[in-house]
C-alpha cells in the first residue's frame, strides 16, 4: 500500500521553487520549433527579440494537491454557475448583449490562483484569457532538469492539448447547430497588429491551418453585417475567436460584430453572456458571500470550498469608504469589468485622490492575497519573482495550467526573467 503525505508535495514544491536555479527552456528548440511553422521569421523575431519577457526560461514547480484543490474550486464554481438563481443575480447588472443566450458555451475561461501558505485561492476569472498556446509552445521546448521530480513527455502532452483546442472550436460551431465542417475562422482584436500578444494569435492561425481552418486576423472595423452573414472582404465568416476586452460589444466598431451575433449569423466565443456570468468581478462578491449562497439554493459543501478557495471580495460602495479605507492595506482594488490588471490598485498604494475616483465607479475590494515565489539566479544574482498560476478551462475541464512570474503589482511581460512558465506538478508520494 502506498502513503500518502498531503505535506510533502507543497514543501518539495516551494523548496524546488526556491532552490532549483536550472533553466528548463530550450531556446534552440523554441527557435527550431518556430521557424517549422508558417511567420516562422516573423513569430522568432516577435517572441524572442522583440518580447524577451514573453517566455520564462525557469519552470514553476506546483504541488499536485494544490492542483487538484484548485481544480475543486473550479468545479465548485462551475456548480454555482449553473443555479438559475445566481444568474439572474449576475444577469441583473449586466450589459443587454449578455442576457441573449447563445449556445456555445465559450472558450479558454482563465481561473487565475495565487498560492498562499493555506493554499489556493481564487483571485480572477478572465473569458478570452490569453498564452493557452504559448503555453503549448513552452511544453514543446521544455528540457527536464535532473531536479525536477516529474519527468512527462511535454511535447506529447502539448500534442493532445492542441487536440483539445481544435475539438473545442469545433465543439463551439457544433454547439450552435451547424452540420457542416468549420471552415472559416475570425481572430478579432482591436489594432490586433499592435497587441502584445499577436505571436499567439500567429500560432492560432497556423493551428487551425493545420487542420484544414482557414483563420483571419482582423480588427472589428474590418467586419460587416450584411444579407444575413458576417463578413470581412470577400470572405464569409463562420465563427469569431473572440480576443476583445470591450466584453459586451457595446462600442461603436463592435456593432457589425454585435448584430450578427445577435442575429445567429455567426458563432462568437467568448460572447457577452460568458462574461456576464464568470468574469464580472462583482460575481466574487456574490461567491464568498455566505447569506448569498445560501439564499441561491449553493450547497454546504460546494459553499466551504468557495468561502475558503475564493479570495473574499465585496463591491465598494460610498457608505463603507471609510471601512474600506481603514482596512486598504489588506486590500486590492479593482474595476468589476477590469482585465490584465489595468486600474487596478493596492490598497498600500493608494491616495486618498485615487480611491475618490474608485467610490465614483464600480470597483471590488478583494482581500490581498500574497502571490507565492520563485527564486532565480539572474546574472549571477539571486532575484525572487512573484507566481500565479493560469487554468484554461472549458466546460468545467482544465485543459493545461501555466504560470506567470513577474515583479510589481501585478503580471505584465516587463521583468528579466519574467513571463509565461512551465508548470511542474510536484506529487505527494
Amino acid at each position: 500500500m502506498t502513503v500518502f503525505d498531503n505535506q510533502l508535495g507543497p514543501q518539495r514544491a516551494k523548496q524546488l521553487n526556491r532552490d532549483c536555479h536550472c533553466l528548463s527552456l530550450d531556446r534552440r528548440q523554441l527557435r527550431r520549433e518556430l521557424a517549422a511553422q508558417p511567420h516562422g521569421d516573423s513569430l522568432c523575431r516577435m517572441i524572442c527579440e522583440e518580447r524577451p519577457h514573453m517566455i520564462a526560461d525557469a519552470a514553476v514547480f506546483v504541488a499536485e494537491t494544490n492542483l487538484q484543490k484548485q481544480r475543486d474550486i473550479i468545479a465548485a464554481i462551475e456548480k454555482a454557475v449553473t443555479l438559475p438563481a445566481y444568474q439572474q443575480r449576475v444577469l441583473a447588472y449586466a450589459p443587454s448583449s449578455a442576457h441573449f443566450q447563445p449556445k456555445a458555451d465559450g472558450v479558454f475561461l482563465g481561473y487565475d490562483f495565487h498560492l498562499d501558505d493555506e493554499g489556493p485561492k481564487l483571485i480572477e476569472i478572465n473569458t478570452n484569457a490569453g498564452g493557452a498556446l504559448i503555453n503549448l509552445l513552452l511544453n514543446k521546448a521544455h528540457s527536464p532538469c535532473e531536479s525536477c521530480p516529474c519527468q512527462l513527455d511535454f511535447p506529447h502532452v502539448a500534442l493532445e492539448a492542441e487536440q483539445a483546442i481544435i475539438g473545442m472550436f469545433q465543439n463551439e460551431w457544433g454547439l450552435e447547430g451547424r452540420a457542416r465542417p468549420l471552415r472559416q475562422v475570425a481572430i478579432v482584436d482591436q489594432e490586433p497588429d499592435r497587441q502584445y500578444m499577436l505571436p499567439e494569435f500567429l500560432l492560432f492561425q497556423n493551428l487551425f491551418a493545420k487542420h484544414g481552418i482557414e483563420a483571419l486576423i482582423c480588427d472589428p472595423g474590418e467586419l460587416t453585417f450584411r444579407d444575413g452573414r458576417l463578413w470581412r472582404g470577400q470572405a464569409v465568416i463562420d465563427l469569431v475567436y473572440n480576443r476583445l476586452t470591450d466584453f459586451a460589444l457595446e462600442q461603436p466598431e463592435q456593432q457589425a460584430l454585435l448584430q450578427a451575433y445577435l442575429a445567429g449569423a455567426v458563432v462568437v466565443t467568448p460572447h457577452p453572456r460568458s462574461h456576464a456570468l464568470y468574469a464580472d468581478k462583482r460575481n466574487l462578491a456574490l461567491l464568498t458571500d455566505p447569506l448569498a449562497l445560501a439564499t441561491m439554493g449553493v450547497d454546504k459543501a460546494t459553499q466551504d470550498i468557495l468561502l475558503k478557495g475564493i479570495a473574499k471580495t465585496v463591491r465598494v460602495a460610498e457608505q463603507q469608504a471609510d471601512a474600506l479605507w481603514q482596512q486598504r492595506k489588506q486590500l486590492f482594488f479593482k474595476p468589476a469589468k477590469g482585465y490584465g490588471g489595468k486600474a487596478a490598485y493596492r490598497g498600500d498604494k493608494l491616495t486618498r485622490r485615487v480611491f475618490g475616483e474608485i467610490l465614483q465607479t464600480e470597483y471590488v475590494a478583494q482581500e490581498l492575497v500574497q502571490p507565492s515565489e520563485r527564486q532565480l539566479q539572474i546574472d549571477a544574482e539571486a532575484v525572487e519573482l512573484k507566481l500565479d498560476l493560469r487554468h484554461y478551462v472549458y466546460r468545467g475541464q482544465t485543459q493545461t495550467v501555466c504560470a506567470r512570474l513577474y515583479q510589481g503589482q501585478t503580471t505584465n511581460f516587463r521583468t528579466p526573467g519574467g513571463g509565461f512558465a512551465q508548470v511542474v506538478a510536484v506529487p505527494s508520494a
